[in-house]
C-alpha cells in the first residue's frame, strides 16, 4: 500500500507520520512538493528511522507518484458532491485490505495542512474517505489522520480476511492519464463544452470512468477508438 502526502508543509507531520508507518508497518511513502526540510530534523522526531526515510520518493508530479496505483483513496473531512465517498472507515478498510492484496497497488493520498485536496487532486482519487468527526470541529490534524486510517488498515489486516480467488484488476493511474488527455482532445476538437471552459465536463466524464472501474484491456481499446475518431475527424 502507497502513502501519498502531497505539498506536506511541515516537517513534524512528516516525521509523525513515518513514525506511524513503522509503528503500524508501512513501508512506502511518497512526498509530492514537500516545503524544504532538513533530513536532520525528520530523523529527529521519527528516531532510529534511517532505512525508512532512504527509501522515501519524491515527486515533483502527483500523477507520477500516483501513476501504477489501481485505486487511489483521497481523504477529506468535507463532502464532495459527484464522487463516491466513504464514511465507513473500519468496514472500508477491510476492502482496501483484499483490494491491494488481490488487484493491485492502493494508493491513500492526503492533501496539504492548510486546505486538502484540491478538484485536480481529487480527480485522479477513485473514492474519498471521511473520517467520523464532530461536525463542530471536524478538521483533523495531517499525521492524526493518517495514524487513524494506518490503524484501521492494520486491525483489518491482522483479521483473518478471506481473500477472493481474483479480483478485477482496473487500469493503472498513468492509464487513466493517457485516457483523459485522449478524452480532453476529443472534447475540445469536436467543441462538446457547455459552458466555461469545458472543466466540469471533463471532471463529470472522468468520474464516469473512475466510477466504472475499467480493466487494463477495456480501457486500451476505449482509448485506441477515441484516437481513431480524432484521425478521422481531422481527415474531414
Amino acid at each position: 500500500m502507497i502513502i501519498v502526502l502531497q505539498r506536506p508543509q511541515d516537517v513534524r507531520n512528516i516525521g509523525a507520520v513515518v513514525r506511524a508507518m513503522l509503528n503500524f508497518g508501512f513501508a512506502e511513502l511518497r512526498l509530492v512538493e514537500p516545503t524544504p526540510f532538513v533530513e536532520a530534523d525528520l530523523l529527529g522526531i521519527a528516531h532510529r528511522s534511517e532505512a525508512f526515510v532512504a527509501r522515501i520518493r519524491y515527486e515533483a508530479d502527483l500523477a507520477v507518484a500516483l501513476a501504477e496505483a489501481r485505486f487511489v483513496v483521497g481523504t477529506s473531512e468535507r463532502s464532495h458532491p459527484g464522487r463516491v465517498m466513504r464514511h465507513d472507515l473500519r468496514p472500508f478498510a477491510r476492502e482496501l485490505v483484499v483490494r491491494n492484496a488481490t488487484a493491485g497497488p492502493v494508493a491513500l493520498l492526503f492533501g496539504p495542512e492548510d486546505h486538502g485536496l484540491d478538484n485536480e487532486a481529487l480527480d485522479r482519487c477513485d473514492c474519498v474517505v471521511s473520517l467520523p468527526t464532530e461536525p463542530g470541529y471536524p478538521s483533523l490534524n495531517l499525521a492524526q489522520a493518517v495514524m487513524l486510517i494506518l490503524y484501521e488498515l492494520r486491525m483489518a489486516r491482522d483479521e483473518s480476511v478471506a481473500m477472493p480467488e481474483r479480483m478485477r484488476k482496473p487500469a493503472t493511474l498513468a492509464e487513466r492519464e493517457r485516457f483523459a488527455a485522449v478524452l480532453s482532445e476529443l472534447v475540445a476538437t469536436v467543441g462538446f463544452i457547455k459552458s466555461g471552459d469545458g472543466a466540469t465536463t471533463l471532471r463529470r466524464l472522468r468520474n464516469l470512468i473512475t466510477r466504472a472501474q475499467p480493466e487494463r484491456h477495456e480501457l486500451a481499446l476505449l482509448t485506441a477508438l477515441f484516437r481513431e475518431v480524432l484521425i478521422a475527424l481531422r481527415r474531414r
